[in-house]
């Protein structure tokens, strides 16, 4: 058998079409925000776009057959967001934040939790879903073995229901449509204050319109402008005890699992932005000579950074590439790859795009290229997602200091 990086007929179509899509209905999104000074306001103007996508069928391609959706492959999914976010990264990191809330349920829930769950996503694509992971003093440590640190959401079993308090930030999704909340959160607590969150780290999925959740504020982002990043409380919420997802110290998995699956999505999004940079610079350099007799592409400066922002494009689609489909291998066992292709695609993104301003020059700077708004929109891969420094390096140190660690393993598919 060949290693063989040939789309097949049907990925093809994929491709084309999600290209088309993005061409014809998401280029109009950053016209429509950039009036929008409120950010919350900039991410209800985008209702008509993921409304959009979600005819589109990209929401079911997220969910199971079982609850009536299409169940497509994460490295399927990842070459159609690489032409979605060429053009936008707004409305695709909604549909990723929806996956990645959902990501819970469709892995490690029971069969009666997704019906209970997912069918409604697979009849209305346009409920959003949002993962409630990080606690406002940050979220890299929510593994730390000391009980007294870590993750401060908890939540006590009394009777038959789950009661959570807490407070979460960076909850992309969290307002849900109408400020009222998402259709559910999955929301990462700790149902024991004196045990680690290797006993006690839980996931428990809470509708969105449950009583006692508080907006306490919005979050502006300086990129990813359009997306919806609120501060919530959790106000002795109440869900029955059966919307816990496996049991109390499964939320360890759980959440890797969930990111680890994001990480390698990651990649694919960066690729895109890195295209849309690459395409002005390449335009640019090819029409525009700065009052010289020669466009700009005939100096060997320009022609060896475009050489070198297109080198970056090329290794990260195919490392996005190779770990989506180590994930699937693997059944998401093997992720060495996804962590990697999420901290070298988001570095690689802002060098690319920086890169790509220097290209065009001072004028980069301003609204005559769509240059500084990418540049925002990259300069949050690196930071979000787990961090690389705070996290994703800190992942690929574990592995490395671990005994039985294979160097090989994820370059022979193992």
């Amino acid at each position: 058998m060949t290693i063989d990086f040939q789309l097949s007929d049907e990925q093809k179509a994929l491709q084309t079409n999600a290209r088309a899509f993005a061409q014809n209905v998401l280029s109009k999104v950053a016209s429509t925000i950039t009036p929008i000074i409120q950010p919350v306001e900039r991410f209800y103007a985008t209702r008509p776009f993921y409304d959009a996508m979600a005819e589109a069928g990209f929401v079911k391609s997220l969910l199971p057959t079982t609850v009536g959706g299409t169940a497509m492959s994460i490295l399927d999914f990842a070459i159609a967001s690489e032409e979605l976010t060429v053009f936008d990264v707004n409305v695709p990191s909604t549909l990723l934040a929806t996956g990645l809330g959902l990501q819970p349920i469709i892995n490690y829930g029971s069969e009666a939790q997704q019906q209970k769950f997912l069918v409604d996503f697979a009849e209305n694509g346009s409920l959003l879903a949002s993962l409630a992971f990080t606690e406002i003093t940050g979220g890299a440590n929510y593994d730390n073995e000391n009980p007294e640190v870590g993750c401060q959401t908890f939540a006590r079993l009394e009777g038959d229901e789950w009661v959570i308090n807490g407070e979460k930030h960076h909850i992309t999704n969290g307002t849900g449509w109408e400020g009222k909340g998402p259709h559910l959160f999955s929301v990462v607590c700790r149902t024991d204050p004196k045990k680690s969150p290797q006993e006690s780290l839980a996931v428990i999925v809470v509708p969105g319109d449950t009583p006692g959740i508080e907006i306490t504020g919005y979050l502006n982002m300086m990129g990813h402008r359009a997306t919806s990043s609120p501060r919530i409380r959790f106000n002795n919420v109440r869900v029955p005890a059966e919307n816990i997802i496996g049991k109390p110290g499964d939320g360890m998995a759980i959440v890797e699992n969930a990111f680890s699956w994001t990480a390698a999505l990651i990649g694919a999004g960066c690729v895109g932005v890195m295209r849309g940079a690459f395409d002005t610079a390449y335009k640019f350099a090819r029409t525009d000579k700065r009052s010289g007799p020669v466009p700009v592409i005939e100096y060997q400066n320009v022609g060896f950074m475009l050489a070198d922002i297109k080198m970056r494009i090329e290794a990260a689609r195919y490392l996005t590439w190779k770990s989506c489909h180590q994930l699937a291998l693997s059944k998401r066992k093997s992720s060495e790859l996804a962590i990697m292709t999420k901290v070298y695609c988001s570095e690689v993104c802002v060098q690319a795009v920086y890169d790509s301003m220097r290209v065009v020059g001072v004028d980069s700077y301003t609204d005559m290229y769509p240059l500084a708004g990418l540049m925002q929109d990259a300069l949050c891969f690196p930071l979000y997602d787990g961090g690389n420094m705070g996290v994703r390096r800190r992942q690929l140190h574990d592995m490395l200091r671990s005994d039985d660690y294979d160097p090989m393993a994820s370059a022979e598919a193992r």
